[in-house]
């Protein structure tokens, strides 16, 4: 069914009808078993409920690093003593004197006990999951049975945060539905709120896309029921910013010409916009907002950047002009990179850096919304976004048209496939660390690699002895034997090459992560049109889910398909 093609209501209306069951709620604590039991300075103390509750987030944690943190340590203790009893705040104190460890292998035994259950019980399990999942894990919008994303609530638990986050360690308090807004169409069944409580507000707003929303307390950001990606609103959504991707295209050299021509424009603030713009469509960068200090970590963007984030060197390892990036971007991820850029960058960076401190701001005349402002001025819906999007397809597309060989086998065009996707996480700065299973798995496959070795060398031997054979009787059943061990031999070689490949591919992506740039920078459509051209299943590069993401590219492209 062709959804993402049925007529479009223009004036930002996005729904006629939407009916759905609202959020399924994180089920309530369970009190610790009697025998199970927390100590203050050795001795046990029996806790209120509450009080508990917070205690084992904690002690779940006791084997995280980040429990280990001083941060983490203080503002667990400042929350958990906030929601204690004034007796419980009077004994307990200090942090030092708690004793988890009882709590904390209570949970450890119960997730083992979960794993060791036996495949009925396990399904049974399964099956009451997968009817929650029937009842609040859909909805109904205008007339189509749509699967919603997240229905659930987050449980309550430890703020956790990616890097140094300042605020680790507090507590994520629990969803009640007197905290959600539930969005629906007026003539819809309103959703009913759990026995006894009733929700914040119901609300028919037909310009939004959500179904549900509150505010969590840690950051006080807003948090959304969505739809998921495979819904028709979703897919079309995906679908426009990869064709505002393709229009950059056509005005990307006109756009490239002006902002080298503003490198020496009269007014600084434009040679400073010139200079951030070169940075996100030469190295992808992100475009970089502000952010409150001592709310998040720190981390920076292009606009953002400072400069002790950068450092310049007229000449490096043979090249002229390099500058050295060296900053946290999102999700405290660095970013290092080495460049050597065009000579006006160059001499436009010392200037912008002269007479400030390390802390100051590199761009000190720009921020996001000047640069999206003028970047809309040259292409109606151009953000600095687009370019990571623009320049992460085209990249893919160049590299696959550079690495496929036609002649190599399936395995073979995914060793390309997966390189020209690395190339992509590459300049997207996708990185990861190695996994833990990595050795383990790298091990399995090595000693499978040495098994084939050992039967490629007999299946050598064998040949040999029935090619001696055919020499002594020259007759039919020698040379079908022949054949046949030659076959054989084919076969153990082709299946050696296919693990060669996988070992290769498993040792250059140890670092890099090829999810991010797979599902959200690189148009569906260059993929689905390799895979048909050269081919290869598409259920080789996209699994189930993503194949449902990327119906709508599925049913649209050939193999014809240029981004």
């Amino acid at each position: 069914c062709r959804r993402w093609e049925e007529e479009k209501t223009g004036d930002g209306i996005k729904w006629k009808q939407l009916e759905h069951k609202g959020p399924y709620f994180a089920p309530l604590y369970e009190p610790l078993p009697d025998d199970v039991q927390f100590y203050y300075d050795g001795k046990p103390l029996k806790l209120s409920l509450a009080t508990e509750e917070i205690a084992t987030f904690y002690a779940k944690m006791l084997d995280h690093e980040y429990t280990t943190k001083e941060i983490f340590q203080n503002n667990f203790f400042n929350d958990w003593r906030k929601e204690m009893t004034p007796k419980e705040r009077k004994i307990i104190k200090h942090l030092d004197k708690c004793d988890f460890k009882e709590i904390h292998k209570y949970f450890v035994d119960k997730s083992e006990a979960r794993k060791a259950l036996s495949k009925e019980e396990k399904q049974k399990l399964k099956e009451e999951a997968d009817k929650i999942q029937e009842e609040y894990g859909y909805c109904i919008l205008d007339g189509h049975r749509e699967k919603i994303g997240n229905f659930k609530t987050e449980p309550p638990g430890l703020f956790r945060g990616r890097g140094d986050h300042p605020k680790m360690g507090m507590l994520k308090k629990r969803i009640m539905p007197e905290d959600v807004v539930i969005n629906c169409s007026k003539d819809s069944k309103i959703p009913e709120p759990p026995a006894g409580h009733k929700w914040k507000e119901v609300r028919f707003d037909n310009t939004v896309t959500w179904l549900a929303s509150w505010t969590e307390n840690i950051q006080n950001s807003l948090k959304y029921i969505m739809l998921n990606p495979s819904s028709k609103l979703k897919g079309e959504k995906d679908w426009q910013k990869y064709e505002v991707a393709r229009r950059l295209k056509d005005v990307v050299h006109k756009i490239r010409a002006q902002y080298q021509a503003d490198w020496k424009s009269k007014e600084m603030k434009k040679r400073q916009r010139a200079v951030a713009l070169y940075f996100i469509d030469k190295l992808a960068l992100r475009a970089g907002n502000e952010k409150e200090e001592g709310e998040t970590a720190d981390t920076v963007g292009c606009c953002s950047l400072r400069v002790e984030h950068i450092k310049l060197y007229p000449e490096l390892d043979g090249q002229e002009h390099v500058v050295e990036f060296d900053f946290l971007g999102k999700d405290s991820i660095r970013y290092y990179n080495k460049v050597s850029v065009e000579k006006p960058v160059f001499k436009n960076l010392q200037l912008f850096m002269k007479n400030k401190d390390p802390g100051d701001d590199l761009f000190d005349r720009l921020n996001t919304s000047i640069l999206n402002r003028h970047l809309q001025d040259l292409m109606n819906g151009l953000t600095a976004k687009v370019f990571r999007t623009y320049n992460a397809s085209i990249t893919l597309q160049e590299q696959l048209k550079a690495l496929t060989n036609s002649e190599d086998n399936v395995a073979g065009k995914l060793l390309s496939y997966n390189r020209a996707n690395r190339a992509v996480a590459i300049l997207c700065n996708h990185q990861r660390s190695t996994p833990k299973t990595f050795e383990k798995s790298m091990q399995i496959l090595q000693t499978k690699i040495d098994a084939k070795k050992q039967q490629l060398e007999e299946a050598q031997l064998e040949l040999k002895k029935a090619e001696d054979e055919l020499k002594d009787k020259d007759d039919a059943k020698a040379e079908a034997n022949v054949q046949k061990k030659k076959k054989l031999l084919e076969r153990l070689e082709e299946q050696l090459a296919k693990l060669e490949v996988q070992a290769t591919d498993k040792e250059e992506n140890k670092q890099i992560a090829l999810g991010t740039s797979k599902l959200n920078y690189l148009d569906p459509r260059i993929s689905i049109a390799w895979c048909k051209k050269f081919g290869v299943p598409i259920e080789k590069i996209y699994n189930k889910t993503q194949r449902e993401k990327f119906a709508w590219a599925i049913d649209m492209a050939d193999e014809d398909f240029e981004f």
